[in-house]
């Protein structure tokens, strides 16, 4: 082929086109986008209604149940999950991966319009979010606090001047305030004073709706002039508020402050926001999906930095928690990875051989395959994130080969005695196929990763194709620029220097070594494939008992921890405990800062540790050490986890969901018994958790209907009188300043601190009087949910834990547990990562089959033969996968408690990066297969017979197989020692690559031989070859190949054929 002549004669063109590819790289990097993962469409919509007052029974009937009904008909759901609580009812949808959450938002919008008007009056509109489920915190989370503002005025002033700055930013998406108290009037009802006053509930809820009444008067309308009209029928102050009249007695007027106290307060007490144990406000950016993260997050701290100068007396503003320190910390490590990796192939590349300007050629054409992947980045609209910058780190070890090949094969010519220019052609036109095939290859094997479907084909796809277009630029400049370096640059030494002289001689003995322990093996083949099935066969079950889950963790720098509160507590009883857990962050050495969210139902929290370069231990023991001071807190379950390694929607790893049409009450009852089993197996950090408890007090009012009729009342007017004292939903609201708050009437708190207090509540009677509700209704205790929940339109619990071996055997335990307890007519199902796990687990083996299929057919269409391709990946994919796989094998957990060295040390579970790494690793060993088979095939057409031919070429390309083998291992091998931010993914991937490798390639040099001897086609007799006995060679011939079987005469040759 006469190819790479026109390039290696027009030396110019070359460099045209490498200078193209450098240029067009050059312009993508700074148009690239930076994020931490590759863009996922992932959104959960949320409804949220409110039915202030309302029972969970009441909410989940009349709310959850229709609303749910009506959402479940949209398109693009993957489940439905629910909660109904006093007061709120809570739909989460879940969208498909990659699924239009637009579309889906103003579908699920429709279809809960189309049923308000069958929701009860009373409830408030449903409120639609659109929430993004890939990650369950914002990119950065910002503290204020006061030490003479009170809440409601710092929320007020987030609201009215940090709020709308914020957003404004470029690339923001929005500015969520949490653990606010906004402002509202709170009438704070005295029972005693409308008793005195013959005031009802009702009344004062009646008085506020009829005198906070807001008017839209219109104009008026002369020939000439009109004049718009305002009517002053709201009120404005908390003092108008307090002279309103709620009914007129005897000529006396009854205000409002008479019957309670009026002050400017908040819409809620019910949550504790602290920072580092300091009360606080949180607000939480988020950054648009298509917006650059780093630079969005810059642009917010200096907008920061004016707001600082900007604040109120006494109020400060901080950095609670920054995504992005994560992001660069991670980019810059793998920054460094690159760097080490690029000087490792270089010096190994120098030492096989010995000139630093052959190392020029391979040297080369790792920055040009690395810069023209960035192009092909921009080119399909990836962005720069921790996938794409590790297939930039493995591209390393991978680009450099068909260099390597490239010069390799020009210097053997040249050390034959041909000048560089002649050398240079034969060299690369010899080398135009396999560097073909190896790069088609390669390519080919990521396919499969590429256009598969669910969360690994997702986050992969940017991954599989950059690395993919790395190793293709790297054909292109193996194939244009490599020939033309080499003609230049390497020279007809016939006075090797001192290092080249070594290098070159240990070549030799090493060459002579191998040539005769081939030999052997080739005699010796039944043995060989006896091996080579029984390694073949060991796949299998070291694959199936290799611990999986769905990615490893990582050292993010933070632990997150949830609070599991006793039934019916108040945040006055949590605060203590959750001052005890904060006290615990804060003992930690490497404590930098803690976050904490608590409500009476539950809370939320992280402590953020000191940056990676400033802390000598990793988060894991950090996790255990502070996992085990808060398991001793006594009056609330605080468990500590880490967050988890990938995109997901939920909060622990393990989240398993049994459903029925059963009573919950049904569904607690194998729910209690899973969590025991679950506990005794020891695979738990912790007993799993259970999000439906029946264990909270409860007191009925039961109203006698006789007695309610008899006094000329209705059940409708009680209601209501309940309501207005005890609900605390709001009546209308008012205006401050351009901004429009809530109005509250409730009773006061000293009013209703046990149920027995209500017989004293006094609500309307007959003849215009009150009454005390002692006289028509009674007091009947009893438990009920802490909150009903439902999925996929079922009664559900959902059963949540933290598996710290494996999250696979965590789940297999329940499931185990599931099969054995529940009653035909259960189902069970996952969320969040357990629901990603089990998705995404079956993916593999089909996407590795497809790769070999894919392999398979494009090496057949390039030697135009099926049993080339035969050989080459039955002699080298088999051997490289068992060698991978005992290092997942040896990650085995043994029993609670216990531990290994071994299993510690250099292993990896199987995970998506190390099953991505062994698809990677099929398409690198098939290349010297490749190498191989290719040479053999051109010794047979020129006369050697199939024995010797194969000898021939395994001895001839043992130096080039070894070459870019080991530019391959120690390229990848800084991968398998890196530590910090995003290490522990880079180490799986390394283990398995640089294992199955350094294995693979051992196997493989012996065992392809032995399989191309007996299935590899005879070109010999095609190219009118005699029998298989070597020609005599010429002295050229001999220094070619290195050694001409000496140690075996000809006649044993034939016997070993035979």
């Amino acid at each position: 082929m006469k190819f790479t002549d026109l390039f290696i004669r027009r030396p110019v063109l070359a460099l045209v086109i490498n200078l193209v590819i450098i240029i067009a790289g050059l312009q993508a990097v700074r148009s690239l986008n930076v994020r931490q993962y590759p863009k996922l469409e992932s959104a959960t919509i949320t409804v949220r209604t409110a039915y202030v007052g309302a029972s969970a029974d009441l909410v989940r009937g009349f709310i959850t149940t229709p609303l749910e009904r009506s959402i479940a008909a949209a398109d693009g759901i993957d489940y439905i999950e629910s909660q109904s609580t006093q007061g709120l009812s809570t739909i989460n949808v879940r969208l498909k991966l990659n699924f239009n959450a637009a579309g889906a938002l103003a579908d699920i919008s429709a279809r809960v319009n189309q049923i308000r008007a069958d929701l009860p009056p009373e409830a408030e509109v449903p409120a639609i979010a659109l929430e993004p489920s890939d990650s369950l915190l914002a990119a950065m989370y910002l503290s204020f606090a006061s030490t003479i503002l009170e809440e409601n005025q710092v929320t007020d002033y987030l609201i009215r001047v940090v709020q709308p700055r914020l957003s404004a930013l470029e690339g923001v998406q929005r500015a969520d305030i949490l653990g606010s108290r906004t402002f509202a009037v709170r009438a704070w009802l005295k029972p005693e004073r409308m008793a005195a006053l013959n005031v009802s509930p009702s009344q004062v809820r009646q008085a506020l709706a009829a005198n906070n009444y807001l008017s839209a008067v219109g104009q008026t309308k002369g020939a000439l002039v009109q004049l718009n009209l305002t009517a002053a029928t709201d009120l404005k102050s908390i003092e108008e508020f307090r002279r309103l009249v709620i009914r007129q007695q005897g000529g006396a007027l009854v205000r409002l402050e008479d019957v309670a106290d009026v002050v400017l307060g908040a819409d809620t007490y019910e949550q504790d926001v602290r920072l580092s144990g300091q009360r606080a406000v949180f607000m939480g950016v988020w950054v648009l999906p298509n917006a650059n993260s780093l630079d969005v997050i810059a642009r917010v701290r200096a907008e920061i930095e004016h707001i600082q100068a900007e604040l109120p007396t006494g109020m400060t503003a901080s950095v609670a928690f920054d995504s992005t320190k994560y992001i660069s910390s991670a980019i810059s490590e793998v920054e460094h990875t690159l760097a080490e990796t690029v000087l490792i192939v270089v010096v190994v590349i120098f030492l096989f051989l010995g000139s630093m300007r052959t190392v020029l050629v391979p040297l080369v054409a790792i920055p040009v395959s690395l810069i023209g992947a960035v192009f092909l980045m921009q080119l399909f609209g990836f962005t720069l994130n921790l996938l794409t910058l590790l297939a930039i780190v493995l591209a390393v070890g991978l680009v450099v080969d068909d260099a390597i090949v490239v010069v390799e094969n020009v210097e053997r010519h040249i050390r034959d005695g041909k000048t560089p220019l002649q050398a240079a052609l034969l060299g690369a036109r010899e080398l135009v196929g396999p560097v073909i095939a190896m790069t088609i290859t390669l390519t080919a094997v990521y396919a499969p990763i590429g256009f598969q479907g669910g969360l690994t084909g997702a986050l992969f796809r940017e991954f599989a194709f950059t690395l993919a277009g790395a190793v293709f630029i790297s054909g292109v400049v193996a194939l244009t620029l490599s020939p033309m370096m080499s003609s230049v640059l390497l020279v007809a030494n016939h006075h090797p220097g001192l290092l080249q002289r070594l290098i070159d001689g240990g070549f030799t003995r090493l060459k002579m070594a191998y040539g005769r322990l081939l030999a052997a093996t080739l005699k010796a083949r039944p043995a060989v494939y006896l091996v080579w099935i029984t390694l073949t066969l060991m796949i299998a079950p070291l694959y199936l008992l290799s611990p999986s889950e769905l990615a490893p963790n990582e050292d993010q720098g933070i632990v997150f921890g949830a609070i599991d509160v006793p039934a019916n507590a108040t945040l006055e009883q949590l605060l203590p405990f959750t001052g005890e857990v904060c006290r615990i962050f804060k003992e930690t050495p490497e404590f930098d800062q803690s976050f904490q969210i608590t409500f009476p139902t539950g809370g939320f929290g992280g402590m953020l540790v000191k940056p990676w370069n400033e802390r000598k231990r990793s988060i894991f023991p950090i996790q255990e050490e502070v996992f085990g001071k808060t398991s001793q807190i006594t009056g609330i379950g605080a468990p500590v986890f880490l967050p988890s390694a990938l995109p997901s929607a939920g909060t622990f790893p393990i989240e398993f969901v049994i459903a029925s049409t059963a009573s919950h009450e049904e569904l607690v009852r194998f729910a209690e018994q899973l969590v025991q089993e679950a506990n005794k197996s020891g695979q738990f950090a912790f007993p799993p958790m259970m999000d439906v408890r029946i264990d909270q007090a409860k007191s009925e009012i039961v109203i006698d209907r006789d007695k309610v009729a008899a006094m000329g009342l209705s059940m409708q007017q009680v209601g209501a009188d309940l309501s207005a004292m005890l609900g605390g939903n709001f009546v209308n609201r008012f205006n401050i300043d351009g901004r429009s708050y809530k109005v509250i009437p409730q009773i006061e708190r000293a009013g209703r601190l046990t149920a027995e207090q209500l017989n004293d509540i006094y609500i309307s009677g007959p003849g215009g009087q009150v009454m005390p509700l002692s006289a028509v209704a009674t007091l009947r205790s009893g438990v009920e949910p802490r909150a009903l929940n439902r999925f996929q339109q079922l009664n559900a619990v959902k059963i949540s834990g933290l598996a710290p071996r494996s999250l696979e055997q965590g789940l297999k335990v329940l499931e185990d547990s599931a099969a054995k307890i529940l009653p035909p007519g259960y189902r069970i199902d996952y969320t969040g990562e357990s629901r990603q796990l089990r998705q995404e687990s079956g993916k593999f083996l089909p996407a590795m089959a497809l790769a070999l299929v894919l392999i398979f057919l494009v090496l057949a269409a390039q030697f135009n033969s099926f049993r080339d391709p035969l050989v080459i990946l039955a002699g080298s994919v088999p051997l490289a996968l068992f060698g991978a796989l005992i290092f997942t094998f040896l990650k085995f957990a043994g029993p609670p408690g216990m531990r290994f060295a071994l299993t510690e040390g250099w292993t990896s579970t199987l995970n998506i990066y190390s099953q991505v790494g062994l698809v990677t690793l099929v398409g690198l060993i098939a290349k010297n297969g490749i190498l191989i088979v290719e040479f053999a095939n051109t010794q047979q057409e020129q006369g050697l017979g199939k024995l010797e031919a194969v000898w021939s070429a395994a001895t001839t390309r043992l130096r080039p197989i070894l070459m870019t083998t080991v530019a391959t291992v120690v390229g990848h091998f800084p991968l398998t020692l890196v530590s910090g931010p995003g290490a522990v993914a880079r180490n799986s991937i390394g283990i398995v690559l640089v294992g199955g490798m350094t294995i693979g390639t051992l196997f493989t040099l012996f065992i392809v031989p032995s399989l191309y001897v007996l299935i590899a086609k005879d070109h010999s007799r095609k190219a009118g070859g005699g029998p298989e006995v070597p020609p005599p060679e010429s002295s050229a011939q001999k220094e070619s190949s290195g050694l001409e079987f000496p140690a075996l005469p000809a006649g044993s040759l034939v016997a070993i054929s035979e």
